[in-house]
């Protein structure tokens, strides 16, 4: 729904290397589901279950020239609010969470 493009997807056997990005953009975001070799499995599900519920910790930003009618076409399309538009001291910005229940901005600052 954001119009991110998938930029490697490597399957390393007990874990995926799975990254994304903007698209025309060379920077990447890695996706991580936790699990071994950086977590033992009663440890990763822990970990998944803190991020359901939104109490992972981060979060990404992404900026858009349209903040309103970004929130109003991820809003109908049945994505997470945690927060509709509203200006702050840096931009105007919202809300969501994506369906693992990371947390997720999206704005405009000002100029």
């Amino acid at each position: 729904m954001l119009g991110l493009e998938v930029g490697a997807d490597v399957d390393f056997g007990p874990m995926r290397w799975l990254t994304v990005r903007v698209p025309g953009d060379r920077k990447e975001i890695l996706l991580e589901r936790p699990g071994p070799p950086a977590h033992d499995e009663q440890t990763a599900e822990q970990v998944r279950d803190l991020v359901t519920k939104g109490a992972g910790g981060g979060w990404l930003a992404f900026e858009t020239a349209d903040v309103d009618g970004t929130f109003e076409r991820l809003a109908a399309a049945g994505v997470d609010v945690t927060q509709e538009p509203m200006d702050q001291p840096y931009g105007r910005d919202f809300g969501i969470r994506d369906p693992f229940g990371n947390h997720i901005r999206i704005g405009s600052l000002k100029g």
